[in-house]
């Protein structure tokens, strides 16, 4: 328990708790989420993340399916259709009595699958015999629920918790309840069919007869608060009849891109399938969680971030993303939230622990960078949509989002955006790289604050440009030219403040006596996808991006070899995360350095062949690429993470320096490649405006080109010089 990996200050996600090592199985909708191991089991050994999660509570702690009281033997395992169903091939060992072999192994065939469906857990187990004579089988499975908060699996203590009531066993089912410190009565229900032979608060006993080439089934569904206003349960069959035309329903929306390498298309594929899980049967609309298993909920920058990546595919994501964030803007200053007027929020909590404030996070406000991210991305949206009717919808937010960052983002009155936290147990650090150890001097030493990072300047530039187009476009010129004479002015004093010459990029960020921090980081390639870096200085920027010292081989650091705090192993000193090279990537793309882009995105196509279906983590090590070996992994990465899963659609955006417009309609490409392993792209059903297209990219000898196969409606699509 000495090895602790620090995520939110004192909050821990311990190495104890690693899923690198369990590989896990990982089903969601909506904010039920299930991390198995490839049995399909939940095993309940302390140091696993595994359970059947909902509302960020762990309502099953235990599952395991034993044949005899044994294990059985895995012959496959995998997560299909759509992220929505996890199947399970199983087989028998050899099983002898007073020494003689009554059953060889490989007789009995077992298939376990599970999906999860409205704060269920479905599952069927089916056993067909393939022995020549008739078998006669013990089958069990034991159970057990222990409703520990989400933060608690994470490693915080607890002096006390609430009241585990005794388990109600009927006949085919079996009830846990816990009544919660917060006074909120959490359920978990099994329910078998048919009915087990013994039934207890801890296991269920199954004894059958299977004939040669005949089969069995037992069904399980394990509901969680089925007291909550809802319909009855669902059958699996019903179940699974839903989650299957729900999906259908999405097909039918999005844009589909594929590619002649089906190792990219499985990359395409799987991203889009992870983005869907994270989205579909969320209570907030069209909002994609951040991560499972522990971020399974609304984060404000990882919902913002990851719209802005696929934007251009499905804007209606940004659209889902827009609502939410402007329904849950803060109102007054609340310090205990680190909550001001207009702040856009950080992060959302449901469990017991948030309820009962033990932790700031059930609406809390400590980030610097959603509220200016709020902004950039309306401004995106209008211009991917043409959209006014939204825009007017939410402008009061974007207005109030602006006064913010005018009034209580410039804590100091310099003109730039700083962070001070106000409450005692949230955030120190309160940029995307939010670890309490992530900003420091060229010693290592933590830098005081109030810290201003140098992307968040970047991000409150690209947010007045964009919302003083926002207000033109609405007839406020007056406001429109404030805005624009205030970003003017921001990139001068970006520019004298944060240049260190000496380094050819940005400083990390200033600290609360505007001493720079000048370390090498990655962060100054946001500044290029903000258009805040200077175009004279753009190159050195890309240069010392590209530069070994951060690029690894797999994708760029977050901090570079040469710097003190550099550690290939740690969340954000010397990692490399996925959505912070597909930003970086958009950016060196947008000042002409669409080949370095194109870098990016191979490297990371390369690193997603290595991880289990084609997913890319939250983030992975370091590590120098080498010879023969993969990128390794970081044992407590969320994966599926969204902003990881949306990066794909941005670094190919960026190479292919593709601008997709709804007011006038438009599809523009310029200076644009494709990796060389792909020899075209197709994008089909992308819809821009009330126009669609489906067209080809093709990689030439000098760029690529672009073939139409069907358009609808007045839209353009050119390639530009």
């Amino acid at each position: 328990m000495d090895e602790v990996i620090r995520i939110k200050e004192e909050f821990y996600v311990l190495a104890t708790s690693a899923l690198a090592d369990s590989r896990p199985r990982v089903l969601k909708y909506g904010d039920t989420c299930g991390v198995f191991d490839w049995h399909g089991d939940i095993l309940s050994a302390g140091y696993l993340a595994h359970g059947l999660y909902h509302k960020e509570t762990r309502h099953l702690s235990k599952l395991v399916l034993r044949f005899e009281n044994r294990p059985l033997e895995l012959l496959s395992s995998t997560v299909k259709n759509k992220n929505a169903f996890f199947a399970v091939d199983l087989t028998n060992l050899d099983f002898s009595a007073e020494g003689k072999l009554e059953l060889p192994r490989g007789s009995l065939h077992f298939f376990r699958s599970k999906f999860i469906w409205e704060g269920t857990c479905y599952e069927r187990l089916r056993i067909m015999n393939f022995a020549s004579t008739e078998v006669g089988l013990s089958l069990s499975y034991e159970y057990d629920a222990d409703f520990v908060d989400i933060f608690e699996v994470r490693g915080s203590k607890r002096e006390k918790r609430g009241e585990q009531q005794e388990p109600a066993v009927t006949p085919a089912s079996v009830q846990f309840a816990y009544c919660g410190l917060d006074k909120v009565i959490r359920e978990t229900r099994l329910n078998f069919y048919p009915q087990p032979l013994r039934i207890s608060g801890k296991s269920a006993l199954f004894e059958m007869d299977i004939q040669p080439r005949a089969e069995a089934v037992i069904y399980l569904d394990v509901s969680c608060d089925h007291r909550r206003e809802c319909l009855p349960p669902r059958s699996y069959k019903q179940a699974l009849s839903k989650t299957k035309n729900l999906h259908e329903r999405i097909d039918d929306r999005l844009c589909r891109i594929s590619s002649s390498n089906d190792r990219f298309s499985e990359w395409l594929s799987r991203s889009e399938s992870d983005l869907e899980m994270m989205t579909v049967g969320n209570p907030e609309g069209a909002y994609p969680y951040a991560g499972v298993p522990w971020f399974n909920t609304v984060f404000g920058r990882d919902g913002l971030i990851t719209a802005l990546e696929v934007l251009w595919a499905d804007p209606a994501l940004a659209r889902g993303v827009l609502q939410f964030l402007a329904s849950t803007q803060a109102d007054s200053v609340i310090p205990e939230q680190d909550a001001e007027p207009g702040k856009i929020l950080h992060e959302l909590r449901k469990g017991e622990m948030a309820a009962l404030k033990e932790i700031p996070f059930g609406r809390y406000y400590g980030s610097v960078d959603s509220t200016p991210l709020f902004v950039m991305l309306a401004a995106a949206y209008y211009q991917r949509t043409g959209d006014l009717e939204f825009v007017r919808s939410i402008w009061s937010n974007v207005k109030r989002a602006l006064d913010w960052m005018d009034r209580y983002g410039d804590v100091d009155a310099d003109g730039f955006l700083e962070y001070a936290r106000r409450s005692g147990k949230g955030l120190v650090q309160q940029g995307w790289k939010d670890s309490h150890d992530s900003v420091f001097y060229e010693d290592g030493k933590l830098a005081e604050g109030p810290i201003a990072l140098c992307e968040v300047q970047g991000y409150a530039y690209a947010a007045k440009k964009g919302a003083a187009e926002l207000a033109r476009k609405q007839g406020f010129v007056e406001l429109a030219d404030h805005l624009l004479q205030q970003a003017t002015a921001l990139q001068h004093r970006f520019e004298e403040a944060f240049w260190v010459e000496e380094l050819g990029t940005y400083a990390f960020a200033l600290d609360g006596k505007k001493r720079q921090c000048r370390v090498t980081v990655s962060n100054p390639g946001h500044c290029l996808f903000t258009g805040i870096a200077c175009p004279e200085r753009a190159g050195r920027v890309a240069q010392e991006l590209m530069d070994e010292n951060l690029f690894s081989g797999w994708g760029i650091r977050t901090v570079g070899t040469r710097e003190a705090r550099y550690n290939p192993m740690s969340y954000h000193n010397g990692s490399v995360w996925p959505h912070d090279n597909a930003l970086i990537a958009y950016g060196l793309a947008q000042y002409g350095y669409t080949v370095h882009a194109l870098r990016l995105l191979e490297s990371m196509f390369e690193a997603s062949r290595h991880f289990e279906f084609r997913r890319l983590p939250e983030l992975f090590c370091g590590f120098r690429r080498r010879i023969g070996d993969g990128p390794t992994l970081y044992p407590v990465a969320c994966s599926p993470q969204s902003w990881a899963a949306a990066a794909v659609f941005m670094m190919l955006q960026a190479s292919l320096g593709m601008t997709v417009c709804g007011a006038p309609p438009y599809v523009h490409f310029r200076d644009s490649y494709l990796p060389p392993s792909v020899d075209y792209v197709f994008v089909e059903n992308l819809r821009v405006g009330q126009s669609k297209v489906s067209l080809i990219v093709r990689r030439q000898a000098h760029g690529v080109g672009i073939e139409v196969i069907r358009r609808e409606g007045d839209l353009e699509v050119a390639v530009l010089k």
